[in-house]
């Protein structure tokens, strides 16, 4: 009996693999990457959201004017060098956000921009006669970020909204887009602050945090607080000037260097888990991943060649009475040759029949006056067996000779049972 042949060629197997491990590696990136299905544009005031509260106007200006911009989900890649741009909510935790900007301090990991709060928004209703966007908000009143009091960077020192006149600072002058509702640092000269955009009235609304005495200058980075925040979000970049005062406030973090620029989500609750894919290439792993990949190769380079042949081979149908009388009629009903089993079965019955009767006759023809007669001797009133065989013999097609060898199983159960 010839061998079966494998079904799957060596290189559609090869093929399969390859795929697979192609879309397992992105998954991995897509977890790293945040590309869960989550919306960005949810309303919030975050680098993502493209509402009258949110940053997405500003990451693109910094964008278009040549800088390296990236939105942070990792909270360890807020210890990465460069600028980091931090825009809080109002539900955000105080001590958290104070730990983040003093490790930045503490390491020298570069400028730090802290851009506070200050609308409470809510999406545009589906109701309302107004063309809108995904993401698009509705400001509602003002508030002052509740945890700003717990900084111990900037403690003792009070927030206010109220009504202003413009701002002025960096060179430049404006006005805001709610002069009615300025939020602002209306403590009398902070001694850890140096104002860098004031309001009409002198209050503060942007300034850089002053070293504390001892500090090692050689690793000092600005740490900027912009206590308005609509001198940045996209509620301010619809003015020209303001959007050049932002660029300014950028330029004053960094000290004029080219420093990369990361905008954290993490705050915001768009975090995600560190890159998966890049963590397995990086030390303590890298050696558990490098073993995992050779095991690979091995196990894939045994099974494209393998020794031999298997040991044995399954048997090619199945065993057992019942499967092989299925087998038996299937090969009937596939060569149409039903009228070949009429003979063998007649002669089947008759031997159980005579055995059944004590009788002692071989040939077929014999063997039915024999049964007759015997059935006779003992007062059968049945059907005889000689008519039932030869209704079997005269039987055409499948159903007529299935129901005629039914009628004689039925006879032969009769007398043995």
């Amino acid at each position: 009996m010839r061998a079966r042949t494998n079904p799957f060629s060596p290189r559609g197997v090869l093929a399969v693999l390859v795929v697979g491990a192609l879309a397992f590696l992105l998954l991995l990136y897509a977890l790293g990457q945040g590309w869960t299905g989550q919306e960005d544009r949810n309303g919030g005031n975050h680098a993502a959201a493209n509402g009258l509260n949110g940053f997405s106007g500003l990451v693109t200006l910094l964008e278009r004017t040549g800088n390296s911009v990236s939105l942070s989900r990792n909270r360890a890649e807020l210890e990465d060098y460069g600028l980091l741009v931090i825009t809080p909510s109002h539900w955000a935790d105080g001590e958290e956000i104070g730990e983040i900007v003093q490790q930045r301090i503490d390491y020298g990991n570069g400028p730090t921009m802290l851009i506070l709060p200050k609308w409470q928004a809510m999406p545009v209703p589906e109701e309302a006669d107004v063309q809108s966007q995904d993401g698009w908000v509705i400001l509602g009143d003002p508030l002052i970020p509740q945890w700003f009091g717990d900084l111990d960077i900037v403690g003792g020192i009070d927030l206010a909204i109220g009504q202003t006149g413009g701002w002025q600072g960096l060179g430049e002058a404006g006005a805001l887009p709610e002069e009615s509702k300025v939020q602002a640092l209306v403590t009398d000269n902070p001694k850890m602050m140096r104002a860098l955009i004031r309001d009409a009235e002198g209050d503060i609304l942007a300034a850089e945090l002053v070293q504390q005495d001892g500090y090692d200058d050689y690793n000092a980075w600005p740490v900027i607080v912009v206590f308005e925040p609509d001198l940045m979000n996209n509620y301010g970049m619809a003015d020209r000037t303001r959007a050049a005062m932002a660029l300014r406030l950028v330029e004053e973090a960094t000290l004029g260097e080219d420093l990369a620029i990361r905008f954290d989500l993490t705050l915001n609750g768009l975090g995600a888990s560190e890159n998966l894919l890049t963590l397995a290439f990086r030390p303590p792993f890298l050696a558990a991943t490098l073993c995992m990949l050779l095991a690979a190769l091995v196990i894939g380079w045994r099974a494209f060649h393998r020794f031999g042949s298997p040991l044995a081979e399954a048997p090619a149908m199945a065993q057992g009475k019942r499967q092989l009388a299925r087998n038996g009629a299937a090969l009937l009903q596939r060569v149409k040759r039903w009228h070949l089993v009429k003979t063998p079965y007649e002669d089947m019955v008759g031997r159980r029949v005579e055995k059944a009767l004590g009788l002692r006759h071989t040939e077929i023809d014999a063997r039915r006056d024999a049964i007759d007669n015997a059935l006779t001797r003992r007062g059968h009133d049945g059907p005889a067996f000689s008519g039932l065989a030869a209704d079997l013999r005269n039987a055409e097609g499948p159903k007529e000779i299935i129901r005629a060898a039914r009628r004689l199983r039925s006879f032969e159960r009769t007398l043995t049972q």
